[in-house]
């Protein structure tokens, strides 16, 4: 999964202030920090940009996202970097091309076998692990 720093700041509303030092864009108040995350992720795709990734928490809090929104932005990424398209993807996979904006639709609640089988299609191998909790 991947965890992304998280600067929590009160303000005069009686709420908490969230920005993000890896993602300057993504700003929310209240606890809807993923929520923030994956809208601002979603635009970064809109806009065919690389998904920055989480610089390492050195002590600061951190949001979590959700192991298949993480597993869907590692896909994009190797997407990215390989300039593949989407339809490209769907030629690779023989799938049509709605089936990969579901796949790759960070609010859509895809199999990760799915994923697994889309990063295989691209010599990539998704590996997840275990770690304490916080």
């Amino acid at each position: 999964m991947l965890i992304y720093p998280v600067h929590l700041e009160p303000d005069d509303n009686n709420t908490i202030l969230a920005t993000f030092p890896d993602i300057p864009e993504a700003v929310t108040f209240g606890d809807d920090a993923v929520g923030a995350l994956i809208a601002m992720f979603s635009a970064y795709m809109d806009d065919r940009q690389r998904i920055p990734m989480p610089s390492p928490l050195k002590g600061r809090p951190g949001v979590v996202l959700p192991v298949g929104v993480s597993a869907k932005i590692l896909l994009w990424n190797v997407m990215f970097d390989a300039g593949l398209r989407k339809a490209a993807l769907a030629r690779k996979l023989n799938l049509s091309p709605p089936v990969i904006d579901r796949l790759l639709s960070l609010t859509h609640a895809s199999r990760i076998e799915q994923i697994e089988t889309a990063l295989a299609a691209l010599g990539k191998k998704l590996v997840v692990g275990v770690r304490e909790a916080a």
